[in-house]
């Protein structure tokens, strides 16, 4: 339906295990040449796992289309058989004649089906061909079918086995041959590879690879919206092309010419049944509550926040930099020296600093906890404002004027918003780790540690950034969002900045009104930043358009800590 609107010679996004694209990240360029491996003159038994959607029956498909020379494919795509069923089905890929095959008579014992298999293994092998059994969601094969795969791997001459075993699977599949009844079956596999979802990095690349096969743009996903596909799906690509599918289909319905994160949360609700999107910073928030969580965290939360607005802000304030703490406690331990301990001045070697971490090694020893971050953030803007025990951070900032924007983006729309934001790391160990930014210089960034500020490059930043991010800003109108049915000096207002968006200036009296003029010219400015064209100015778009208002002295990314 949407193939022709967006100019593609093919949906993008089918689930189909099509070759054709097939996107080769490391790891399943690694598969796959476990799987080559397999079927080569030293290949054995061979194991490939990955969670369901990973891709294993497309890197299989992949195999298969290699057109291999000299080697024969037995597939079987069914493992819920007996074992005579299981070995009728190598033959019959094999082409192999068996007494009673295809015939209405009643079906061979294993031991004629296995012998049949063994000379036709032999005479391929006489011919200088070898044959590989490929064995798909073999998770569900049943023991005495185990059993007898470890039984046709004693097919062999003196020098090498005549058939390769290719088992491909669920992660179960590695659960069930750990079981020590099938040990002697476990322990004759030569090759093991476990296939893991996508990274952030990888599945933008997955998603702009499968557009340009069928001839899109590249930009037909705002990076907003691809990092949003990545957390809905986890890194899964079954799950990416489902709810990219969906999502190319919103932006048609919608006739927008570009995905948006805000189509992305919709499609991944419809398909997935997914929330729109509460993620790490979003539940923090809310967890600030005494009914939330034990007390003593929220104490302990909000202390530190206190200490670090009350503190290390006003320092910051007043251009003082906050001492590392080992230095601040080296005199201290000197104190408690004895006197007489003391060696004469010649004597005393001080060993040299340890240098400094720098790049991202300075950035995780600067780590600190999400609240003393927020503290860091709200100084910006208010500093010394002191919030309430057990009281919701955004609520409590609300009350003084601030309004909490919190959710994923990408770099263009972040320097498009201009405004400091807490940053989610997420690093290739598992550790999430939050910072500050304050500043974006071209493609030099300056975040805001507890050392002072630390500048780092894009390209050290984007491999870690998941998208989520969190920001305060002041609404320049009293409502969260201009209607349809708005009126008064909000849509005055609305209508100056948008005007002045489109290099105009608008004098006298104007419309209080929300009329179908005024709908065109948000709709414009809308598709024009990527923000979802549904003729409301919402708190996104409300955003963007209050750095077009007079300057009002507000922090942005272009003050340079």
């Amino acid at each position: 339906m949407y193939a022709a609107h967006y100019n593609l010679r093919e949906p993008p996004f089918s689930i189909a295990p099509d070759p054709a694209f097939l996107y080769m990240s490391g790891h399943h360029q690694e598969a796959l040449g476990h799987l080559l491996y397999g079927t080569g003159q030293y290949g054995g038994f061979v194991q490939l796992t990955g969670e369901v959607g990973t891709g294993k029956t497309t890197i299989v498909r992949t195999l298969l289309a290699q057109k291999l020379a000299n080697v024969d494919i037995a597939m079987i795509h069914n493992p819920r058989q007996n074992e005579i069923e299981f070995v009728a089905s190598i033959c019959d890929e094999l082409d192999v004649d068996y007494p009673g095959r295809g015939t209405a008579a009643g079906q061979p014992s294993i031991k004629v089906l296995v012998d049949a298999l063994n000379q036709h293994l032999l005479a391929s092998h006489a011919a200088g061909r070898r044959t590989v059994l490929i064995i798909d969601e073999a998770q569900n094969l049943p023991q005495p079918v185990l059993e007898q795969v470890r039984l046709l791997t004693n097919l062999e001459t003196d020098k090498e086995k005549l058939l390769r075993i290719m088992l491909i699977g669920q992660p179960e599949l590695s659960e069930l041959l750990a079981r020590p009844d099938l040990r002697q079956l476990a322990s004759r596999i030569t090759a093991r590879f476990h296939l893991t979802p996508l990274g952030v990095v990888e599945t933008l690349q997955y998603i702009i690879h499968r557009l340009h096969v069928v001839g899109g743009p590249a930009d037909l996903f705002t990076d907003a919206a691809m990092r949003r596909v990545h957390h809905y799906s986890r890194g899964i690509p079954r799950q990416i092309n489902i709810i990219c599918d969906r999502a190319l289909l919103g932006a048609y319905a919608r006739g927008v010419r570009a995905v948006t994160a805000a189509i992305v949360d919709q499609a991944a609700v419809e398909v997935l049944g997914a929330p729109s999107g509460r993620r790490g910073l979003g539940r923090w928030f809310d967890r600030l509550r005494p009914q939330a969580l034990p007390l003593p965290w929220v104490e302990a939360a909000l202390a530190v926040a206190a200490l670090v607005i009350a503190g290390v802000l006003l320092d910051q304030t007043l251009g003082r930099s906050r001492p590392p703490p080992a230095a601040a406690s080296a005199p201290a331990v000197a104190a408690e020296k004895p006197a007489s301990t003391t060696a004469p001045a010649a004597a005393v070697r001080t060993p040299p600093p340890a240098p400094k971490p720098s790049g991202l090694g300075a950035l995780r020893a600067t780590a600190q906890p999400l609240p003393a971050v927020m503290a860091r953030l709200i100084g910006l803007w208010q500093p010394g404002l002191n919030i309430p025990r057990g009281e919701n951070v955004c609520k409590a900032l609300a009350k003084n004027g601030l309004d909490c924007f919190k959710g994923e983006t990408g770099w263009d729309e972040l320097r498009q918003m201009n405004r400091p934001a807490i940053l989610t790391l997420e690093f290739e160990d598992g550790r999430r780790q939050y910072v500050l930014l304050r500043a974006i210089d071209g493609d030099n960034m300056s975040v805001d540690t507890a050392d002072g500020p630390l500048r780092l490059s894009l390209s050290m930043l984007d491999p870690l950034w998941n998208g989520e991010f969190l920001l305060l800003w002041q609404r320049p109108i009293p409502e969260s969002q201009i209607t349809q049915t708005t009126k008064g000096d909000s849509i005055v207002w609305l209508r100056k900045v948008l005007a002045k968006a489109e290099g105009k200036t608008l004098s006298g009296a104007l419309p209080t009104n929300f009329g179908p003029e005024l709908r065109s010219q948000l709709s414009r400015f809308q598709v024009a930043h990527g923000l979802p064209n549904e003729g409301v100015a919402d708190a996104r778009t409300l955003l963007l358009l209050a750095n077009l208002a007079p300057n009002t002295g507000w922090p942005s990314l272009g003050d340079a800590p």
